[in-house]
């Protein structure tokens, strides 16, 4: 990703896993998507108080298509 790009969270994981999912099918898309957490996940294994969670983020601009994939992926579990 360029240092000059504005990244945006676009889906909040409630753990690495599923972070990593989101994160491999949009890049199966062409979207490149970076995560971000704030704790290691080796240290808080479960959500608590957002401690968990893990951001998938996407540049500004893939942002509506990015959103467009993961509501359709939500739609179909």
């Amino acid at each position: 990703m360029n240092n000059n790009t504005k990244l945006v969270t676009v889906y909040r994981a409630v753990g690495e896993i599923e972070a990593l999912a989101i994160k491999a099918m949009l890049e199966s898309f062409g979207i490149p998507s970076m995560l971000k957490s704030h704790a290691s996940s080796s240290v808080h294994v479960f959500t608590v108080d957002g401690l968990g969670e893990v951001q998938v983020m996407v540049n500004q601009g893939d942002y509506e298509e990015a959103m467009q994939l993961i509501n359709s992926r939500n739609e179909d579990v």
